[in-house]
């Protein structure tokens, strides 16, 4: 009888641990429009996904706007210096030039393919600059890939993304763009 207790409740552990880690792995992003539902692989960008989660859980995402939009191609965010509304520091003019007080991250390039929903780091045109910018794709984008860190993919709501305000055609510069209310854990 004790053998069989032990064994259910090794089991029901089991399946419970399961079931918290793999939620630590689902982001909800709160946009004007509804709730987005975002799933990280760390299995295959382990950095990139452990500074997200980071930023995200300590709030520094709450109030950053989507400076870079372009119809057809993605909605780029997540400057927490420049581009956070709340604070003092915000400049839309220089808002995609900042970063997190954090070091840049080494490129982890991955066999994601940039298709609609995939979430990848930003960077500059140097492959370990990502710190912790990152877009959303509304369409594929063949060209990113493995050039760019991607590390989660959109899985509810991308209807809510859609609706992210689009900016210049060739730019993709936003006035009055739309803004993060919140971004954490699920």
């Amino acid at each position: 009888m004790i053998k069989k207790i032990s064994y259910l409740f090794i089991v029901l552990f089991s399946l419970v641990n399961t079931n918290i880690f793999a939620q630590n792995n689902f982001m909800i992003l709160k946009l004007t429009y509804g709730d987005v539902e975002i799933e990280l692989y760390p299995e295959k960008a382990p950095n990139h996904v452990k500074r997200f989660k980071e930023l995200a859980n300590s709030g520094k995402y709450d109030g950053v706007v989507f400076h870079r939009v372009i119809e057809g191609f993605m909605a780029q965010t997540g400057d927490v210096k420049f581009g956070n509304s709340n604070n003092s520091d915000f400049n839309l003019s220089l808002a995609g030039t900042g970063g997190s007080d954090l070091p840049n991250l080494k490129a982890e390039f991955t066999d994601i393919p940039h298709t609609r929903g995939v979430i990848s780091a930003a960077r500059s045109a140097n492959p370990d600059s990502a710190n912790s910018q990152f877009f959303i794709c509304f369409d594929s984008a063949p060209h990113l890939d493995r050039q760019y860190s991607a590390f989660g993919k959109v899985v509810k709501g991308m209807e809510f993304v859609d609706m992210i305000k689009k900016g210049d055609p060739n730019s993709g510069a936003v006035s009055n763009p739309d803004k993060i209310i919140s971004l954490r854990s699920k």
